[in-house]
């Protein structure tokens, strides 16, 4: 990686970062850029199970109940104040919020909380793009990463192939032009009577089950794309278990999983021979997945290429990655204005 020209001011800097882009709520304290303090993520998961997804107003409602106590678990689990007067200053020295992508309602409450802090404590505060943070959840533990790097973004709502090469330089070299890899495993998931999340239920189920019984498609391979569609490998899935209503459903799982990871792999590959790409790194929910990991260690020692796979805790949606992206934009470009507001659909320039 470039060695990174630190200013002395920033180089101990103790960011905190806030994410509520969908169902998690997350605090962390970095510090550096690179030094975890701590990272607490409260799940919503059991609140939406019900409905099969994320409801909106659900989210934003728990968020609102939820932020303050887990940011006070983040200063305490950091051995740090979170109470600061005029005569004795806050603990962090700026405070890093997710505004966008996202769902509006669950931004807004992170962004505006985030504001609150940095003005009270008299503090930066900087916007973090939430697709940017996902870059740095692999740097946050390899910082020694040899740029440049092509890091899939594998998620719900986001699959995305980026050539990542230096700080705040980015490619986007191919994404999906349907649904994501995460939000096909939901709805295939939820076709299967498996429950939501989807993603950790075929992953489970798929380890019972043949990923060799059925041929599903391979959405776009050998186009001379990095785009990826999934849409139609979930219409092959629904349509095969109606023409074989007996079929093994974890064999189904396992031929599905199977199909979404030659997917990514092929178009990760092509697009890191593209660009002469030291290797590979992994972000996003879907980067927790089982059979993604193993095979992507595998494909990559074969053709030369270094793996770079997050711990679980920073796969999915986290504070740690926010504060450490803020953190860099800090370093770069300084503090964001106190009137920026949530985009939901923010994209990654």
């Amino acid at each position: 990686m470039t060695a990174v020209d630190v200013p002395a001011e920033l180089a101990a800097a103790r960011v905190l970062g806030i994410e509520t882009s969908c169902d998690e709520t997350a605090a962390a304290i970095v510090q550096g850029g690179t030094r975890i303090l701590s990272s607490v993520v409260s799940s919503q998961v059991d609140l939406h199970a019900r409905y099969g997804g994320v409801v909106p107003e659900i989210a934003s409602r728990a968020h609102v109940d939820l932020l303050v106590p887990v940011v006070a678990q983040a200063f305490v689990e950091a051995g740090l104040s979170d109470h600061a007067t005029a005569e004795r200053p806050p603990d962090v020295e700026a405070v890093a919020a997710t505004y966008g992508p996202g769902l509006v309602g669950a931004l807004l409450v992170g962004v505006s909380a985030a504001k609150a802090l940095a003005l009270s404590w008299d503090v930066p505060f900087l916007a973090v793009n939430h697709l940017e943070a996902h870059l740095y959840a692999t740097l946050l533990e390899a910082p020694d990463v040899e740029l440049p790097i092509v890091v899939m973004i594998v998620s719900g709502g986001h699959t995305l192939f980026v050539l990542m090469e230096d700080h705040d330089r980015y490619r986007i070299l191919g994404s999906t032009i349907d649904d994501a890899a995460g939000e096909a495993y939901d709805k295939v998931a939820r076709y299967l009577g498996l429950g939501y999340p989807g993603g950790p239920a075929i992953d489970l189920l798929a380890t019972e089950g043949d990923r060799e019984a059925i041929r599903f498609p391979r959405p776009m391979v050998g186009d001379g794309t990095f785009d990826v569609s999934f849409s139609g490998l979930k219409t092959a899935v629904v349509n095969h278990v109606r023409k074989h209503p007996d079929v093994a459903t974890a064999d189904v799982a396992a031929s599905f999983q199977e199909a979404v990871v030659d997917t990514l792999l092929a178009k990760g590959l092509a697009a890191a021979r593209a660009v002469g790409a030291t290797g590979i790194a992994l972000g996003g929910g879907v980067a927790a997945n089982s059979r993604l990991r193993e095979r992507l260690v595998e494909r990559c020692e074969a053709e030369g290429l270094q793996s770079f796979l997050p711990s679980r805790a920073m796969c999915t949606d986290n504070a740690a990655m926010v504060a450490a992206a803020g953190w860099h934009r800090w370093r770069l470009h300084g503090p964001d204005p106190l009137d920026v507001g949530a985009v939901p659909n923010l994209g990654l320039a």
